[in-house]
């Protein structure tokens, strides 16, 4: 019960600011939650002098995502580059005391492209006609490809994925995951957005499977630098936020390029 209640109120939650709550709310809970990502992700880094220092950078990083509730990629840009120049000024400021600024530098300026500005972009595909719609196709494909990958594997898989950072994932349950994720992209396309390319649609699927497989080796990749099993505990059994939500913040911003540029029409 301590994983399925937290899931179950992760579905109903996200579907309601999908399908019932205004982009400004949907700006408001992502912003949230990308702020909660970068506590998460400062936590584990274990980089800060002090608390007051860690509480800076998260508001200076979440600068792209905040800027977001204008809808427009050239504030989010903006906000991006104003984070990235707060950090390195942090850095220059806090130098002296730091064992290792470049390691600093490097890992407190990921956090901003990897959380805030890649949900901001979560935020730019909501504000978008069929914006909600498009977060639901794309919450079909990693959520498919998640599950779909987990199943395959335990009865197909043998051949490990990359077994040096997640000894879990294998190739046929890699396989068995960019299937769901087609297969549900499709589906939820027909329904909502029928006006598309369902071919461009499934082969798009098949790339943001691959991609949300990355996103999540990619937070495995910080957790083993780190040494923690799971990025946080707000989520009782299912671990932080991070946990979550790795997939969805790498696909969405090519997502995002996809639907603006009318590739996928």
């Amino acid at each position: 019960m301590g994983r399925v209640i937290p899931g179950v109120l992760m579905v109903v939650l996200w579907l309601l600011l999908l399908f019932w709550a205004p982009p400004l709310l949907f700006w408001l809970v992502i912003t949230i939650g990308a702020i909660i990502g970068l506590g998460e992700y400062f936590q584990m880094l274990k980089i800060f002098p002090g608390s007051g220092t860690m509480f800076l950078a998260i508001i200076i990083s979440s600068l792209p995502v905040a800027l977001a509730f204008s809808g427009s990629s050239t504030a989010v840009l903006t906000g991006g580059y104003l984070a990235l120049l707060g950090i390195v000024l942090l850095v220059l400021k806090l130098y002296a005391g730091l064992d290792d600024g470049l390691s600093f530098l490097t890992r407190a300026g990921f956090g901003v492209f990897y959380i805030s500005l890649c949900s901001a972009c979560l935020v730019l595909l909501r504000y978008l006609p069929d914006g909600a719609s498009w977060l639901l196709v794309l919450t079909a494909i990693t959520a498919g490809s998640d599950t779909g990958a987990y199943y395959a594997g335990r009865a197909f898989g043998k051949e490990k994925l990359c077994p040096g950072i997640s000894p879990g994932k294998t190739v046929n349950g890699a396989l068995g995951g960019g299937m769901v994720a087609v297969f549900l992209a499709v589906v939820a396309a027909v329904m909502l957005v029928p006006d598309v390319s369902i071919l461009k649609v499934a082969l798009t699927a098949i790339v943001l499977s691959g991609i949300g497989i990355a996103g999540d080796l990619t937070e495995s990749i910080i957790k083993r630098g780190t040494g923690v099993k799971d990025s946080g505990t707000i989520l009782g059994g299912h671990g932080g936020l991070l946990d979550r939500i790795d997939s969805l913040l790498l696909t969405a911003p090519l997502l995002y390029a996809l639907v603006v540029f009318g590739i996928l029409s």
